[in-house]
């Protein structure tokens, strides 16, 4: 017998010597892996045509209790090796596959694919991988809204500066900050939940959508045929199949289902986009390992590299909406074969890409570091010109002309800016209007109004009701999806 170990190592140079796909080498979990693969493709064809088989039997078609068992024994055994091989010779990869299972099921082989087309199979299983796959990315999603929610309570009531066109602007909290990331992943969230509800089968509509063939079958019995398809579709675990179609299900679907991955994606390159410019500012840091290396060259560098791999493949998962559209706009009459190869590489590749990301940002989210000190270093340079207008107003109060301070407070501060941009010294506003007696404020009253909780507004409030009237309800709702371990390969 050939050693096992070497069959490993057989398979392993074989597989190093080829273009490896580094959605599922690196980056896809092992569930997203497996729900686009050839198993689970191949596997769901035969339980389609079960369905078939015991759907018409039910409505009086000739097929025998025998036949049905003898398909449900070979139903998870596909011979992989009797399909390639006869593919290859007929050119037709559904015929290939009705030929192999035939070869496992010699009793049940003339029933196989009765009255059916290749998209039988073909649409049909496309839609039911969609719908699981947007299952586990709803339950990911629900654990990075569960994480990132942590950060917002944690932090609701932190100051720190705003920005606007990346310039400091008044004060916000970092936990304000993150709701902002969280609340478009409550919308995503939200357009998952809508999606999953409009999913529908293609169900059983014979060669162009008239279902002639299975009129034919059931000798014109409308009733049986309309029949026929409502069993299927409950056998399968659907509800509704589209109420018409050519010979695919309407390619709009596949546009609408990455349109909402296309949505998280595009949350969370922002999100990441945010912290990475916040690494950079020493505010906030995502999670770097004890042996983790930052620079090949610059051994001092802490790289966002998590955040930069969610922008990147964000990216990717943004950019085939427009693969899908097209191939919705292109779509020929009843059918046209060139959607086939597009929609092989674009739909695995969307749900992949997408997965990665929210277990990454999972990973992020869980292990991000605030330094506190440093946002109060940012916030102590930058408040004096903030607080400006409150000690104008504290100061005319105490007596002084508000002309007149105003013009003080204006030459003061371009002083200190100078200070600060020209000579690169600390701001020293606040010394400035505390030594010129025309403001007639001491230091204890300066110190209150400097202080940052006086410049955050209801932010702390705004968490607090944000995360209470819409957040919470959809982690109670979905307790039980809550809890999944993230093992990031690289």
């Amino acid at each position: 017998m050939i050693n096992r170990h070497y069959l490993e190592r057989r398979s392993f140079i074989l597989n190093s010597s080829i273009y490896q796909n580094p959605l599922t080498e690196r980056y896809t979990s092992k569930d997203m892996n497996y729900l686009f693969s050839a198993d689970n493709k191949f596997i769901t064809w035969r339980k389609l045509w079960i369905a078939l088989a015991e759907a018409q039997q039910e409505l009086g078609l000739l097929i025998t209790h025998e036949q049905i068992q003898e398909l449900k024994a070979n139903q998870d055994k596909i011979n992989y090796d009797v399909a390639r091989k006869k593919e290859k010779e007929i050119r037709h990869d559904v015929m290939a596959h009705v030929f192999a299972y035939g070869e496992q099921s010699p009793k049940a082989k003339g029933i196989i694919h009765l009255g059916a087309t290749s998209a039988f199979v073909g649409d049909n299983t496309d839609v039911i991988v969609m719908r699981d796959a947007l299952l586990l990315i709803k339950k990911k999603l629900v654990n990075l809204l569960y994480v990132l929610t942590k950060i917002c309570d944690t932090y609701k009531a932190l100051p720190t500066l705003g920005f606007t066109h990346f310039q400091p602007a008044q004060l916000t909290t970092v936990g304000k900050r993150a709701t902002l990331w969280l609340h478009d992943l409550l919308m995503d969230f939200e357009n998952i939940e809508t999606q999953l509800m409009k999913m529908k089968l293609r169900g059983a509509k014979g060669t162009t959508g008239t279902q002639a063939s299975f009129m034919k079958l059931f000798d014109n019995d409308e009733n049986k045929v309309k029949l026929l398809e409502k069993k299927i579709t409950e056998k399968m675990g659907f509800e509704k199949t589209y109420p018409v179609t050519g010979q695919t299900y309407t390619r709009k679907l596949d546009y609408e289902v990455l349109s909402v991955l296309s949505g998280i994606a595009q949350s969370l390159h922002k999100m990441t986009n945010d912290i990475r410019l916040l690494q950079s500012l020493k505010e906030m840091e995502e999670p770097f390992e004890k042996k983790q290396i930052g620079s090949s060259a610059m051994a001092y560098k802490r790289n966002p590299m998590r955040s930069e791999r969610i922008a990147s493949l964000a990216r990717h998962v943004i950019v085939l909406t427009q693969n899908a559209a097209m191939t919705e706009s292109t779509q020929w009459f009843e059918r046209t074969l060139d959607d086939s190869a597009n929609r092989r590489i674009t739909i695995p590749e969307g749900f992949m890409a997408t997965d990665a990301i929210i277990e990454i940002a999972i990973n992020v989210c869980d292990g991000l570091v605030v330094y506190e000190n440093m946002i109060n270093q940012h916030i102590e340079k930058e408040l004096p010109f903030m607080a400006t207008e409150n000690i104008l107003m504290e100061a005319v109060k105490n007596g002084g002309d508000r002309q007149e301070l105003h013009e003080k407070i204006r030459i003061h501060s371009m002083e200190a800016a100078k200070q600060v941009k020209i000579e690169g010294k600390e701001n020293d506003l606040i010394q400035r209007i505390l030594q010129d007696d025309s403001f007639n404020l001491t230091e204890n009253e300066v110190n209150e109004i400097m202080n940052p909780v006086n410049y955050i507004g209801r932010a702390p409030q705004q968490v607090t009701e944000f995360l209470g009237e819409y957040v919470y309800p959809v982690l109670e709702a979905n307790k039980e999806l809550i809890g999944v371990e993230i093992d990031l390969t690289v």
